[in-house]
């Protein structure tokens, strides 16, 4: 590093320094005698605005900016798993080793340790010839995830030599000459610049589900793998469990959590969690197939941008390598405050309610890394990213900037209720404001993998739900004696959906998860009730006290606690309902 400035300003994490010609935007520079790391987000003649990612206090005009020549990059390679980050890709029990339980300003760690040594299996020969993106062999991170070491992609050619054994991140693999007879020295070390999405071959159509265990998103409002979507809601309304608990239990093969912004208490229970986490498929501990990065709110506002940035590119790479990759970001909103500052310290002109003119851009930029792609390579593997955002509203106002420019570019929204969280209805998800545009999309792997009536199922009871919300009106001003019994069986068979499926416990091991087609059994059972009840009320007077004295219908409210293959349990409980139902018709 050599000295390039000087610094004639400070504003909380905006330095200004003069003297900088030949400095680029997004360069990495070094503030102050602290060396603090930086990044120049503003070049204005020999002037350059810099973003500081620690704490400035102390720091004042005439001290000197170091260049590095480098922009801000990510280290991609053996390690990344079970790995917890700050914002900008440095090892916390690494600083905490070296500094205490308190950061130190200017410390310098590597993101990725260069002395562990890991077993490379080739999977490519001397003579191959590879493009970028290929894989060329393979290390075992952890037991549950093998780690495939990939072809740069800007280097493509001819393998010269390629070796198994026992290597550090930095010690050349293999050597591939390329078309021009240059030699290309490849380490399982990649450095990927963070502000730059990953190339893919192309994008295809996302056409199946992730898997969340949890019973209104997956049958209500599902998300496919590829997609992106948003949990916006009020403090207290549940977000960051309903983060945690898809982390936990999405079938994704790979997590990457980013705490951005929020309560550092919130992300100490995560991180004191997490490892004593069993994954639900494997029986093995979540953190190896796991990837954090902690921004709280009293570390440093700059590094929430980069965090974001961090995390996405860390995804893009498991991607790459063919995984479905499911990414959690709690939450956007303090990404979005942290672009506010910075817009307000750099005197940018303001959007609405402060935030800059460029949120929009921001925010879709950040989403449209999601996707289900065509990897780079002659492989043809296929691997998915999935976005999951939570958005904090000021109030639980869902009109405000933030949360209006996420939805414009996702497709999926998971709407957290304050007065269904107060009810301790848990998920507090809307069922009236949710919505999901990947119905279509996946409909017919719902036809093929779980039954053909399931989306109708689906709509019948999406469809009931709304229709109570409009009989609770009458009901409270005439009570239920005015109404039909076709309304009445609506209001019964809406409450037992509320309560018997939609409502889980997020802390209950049999009722955390539940697989997709017990989730069509639970579904046929209720939806069952209406269909028989309604042949029985045609015409008649009919007594809904007996109805709801029936065996059968608490049986159905224990429907939950039946194995997740017990598909004859769930026939014969369809059998016996009919029974039973028409039992009460009159002769």
């Amino acid at each position: 590093m050599e000295k390039q400035g000087t610094i004639i300003k400070v504003s909380g994490p905006l330095v200004v320094a003069k003297n900088m010609e030949g400095a680029r935007m997004y360069e990495v520079v070094r503030v102050s005698d602290h060396k603090l790391i930086g990044e120049i987000i503003g070049i204005d003649g020999d002037k350059a605005s810099i973003q500081v990612y620690e704490e400035t206090s102390g720091v004042g005009p005439g001290e000197p900016v170091y260049s590095t020549g480098e922009t801000m990059t990510v280290e991609l390679g053996p390690g990344l798993l079970q790995s917890i980050y700050d914002g900008i890709q440095r090892p916390l029990p690494l600083i905490q080793k070296q500094s205490g339980s308190y950061i130190k300003r200017g410390i310098d760690v590597p993101g990725l340790d260069r002395e562990k040594r890991w077993e490379f299996k080739a999977v490519k020969n001397n003579g191959d010839r590879v493009v970028g993106g290929d894989i060329i062999g393979e290390v075992e991170e952890t037991s549950l995830i093998t780690h495939k070491i990939m072809v740069p992609p800007s280097i493509s050619g001819t393998i010269k030599s390629i070796k198994n054994g026992s290597f550090n991140i930095e010690e050349t693999i293999a050597v591939i000459t390329d078309e021009n007879g240059n030699e290309n020295n490849v380490m399982m070390l990649q450095k990927w610049p963070i502000r730059n999405p990953r190339p893919v071959k192309e994008k295809a159509v996302p056409n199946r589900p992730l898997v969340s265990g949890t019973r209104i998103l997956d049958t209500m409002f599902p998300l496919a793998k590829g997609g992106a979507g948003c949990i916006p809601g009020p403090f207290g309304a549940g977000k960051t469990v309903t983060q945690q608990t898809l982390a936990k239990y999405c079938d994704a093969q790979i997590i990457v959590y980013i705490g951005c912004g929020e309560r550092g208490n919130e992300m100490t229970d995560v991180l004191m969690e997490f490892p004593e986490l069993e994954d639900p498929n494997t029986g093995e501990k979540l953190m190896k197939r796991t990837v954090m990065v902690a921004n709280t709110s009293n570390m440093p506002v700059a590094a929430r941008e980069a965090s974001i940035y961090t995390g996405v590119t860390i995804a893009e790479y498991f991607r790459d390598m063919g995984y479905s990759v499911a990414l959690m970001a709690d939450s956007t909103s303090r990404w979005a405050e942290a672009l506010r500052e910075m817009s307000g310290r750099l005197e940018e002109m303001p959007g609405e309610e402060g935030y800059p003119a460029y949120l929009g851009s921001r925010t879709a930029q950040f989403y449209e890394r999601s996707g289900i792609v065509k990897c780079l390579g002659t492989d043809g593997n296929e691997g998915s990213l999935t976005i999951i955002g939570a958005v904090s509203p000021p109030g639980g106002d869902l009109s405000e900037p933030v949360t209006q420019n996420t939805l414009r570019v996702t497709k999926v929204f998971w709407g957290l209720d304050a007065k269904l969280a107060y009810r301790r209805h848990f998920p507090a998800v809307n069922w009236l404001s949710s919505y999901t545009l990947y119905m279509d999309n996946i409909k017919d792997y719902w036809d093929k993998e779980i039954s053909p009536e399931f989306a109708q199922l689906r709509t019948e009871a999406l469809g009931l739900l709304q229709e109570e919300a409009k009989l609770e009106e009458i009901v409270r001003l005439v009570g239920t004696e005015a109404l039909s019994p076709k309304e009445r069986l609506t209001l019964e068979t809406a409450k037992s959906l509320r309560e018997d499926f939609l409502f889980q416990n997020a802390f209950d091991k049999v009722d955390a998860f539940t697989p997709l087609k017990k989730q069509y059994w639970m579904l046929k059972s209720i939806m069952n009730v209406n269909h028989v009840a309604q042949r029985v009320i045609e015409g008649e007077d009919f007594n809904f006290d007996e109805l709801l004295k029936l065996p059968v219908m608490e049986r159905i409210v224990n429907a939950k606690n039946l194995g997740a293959n017990a598909e004859d349990d769930y026939k014969k409980l369809w059998e016996d309902t009919e029974r039973e139902i028409l039992s009460l018709r009159k002769a």
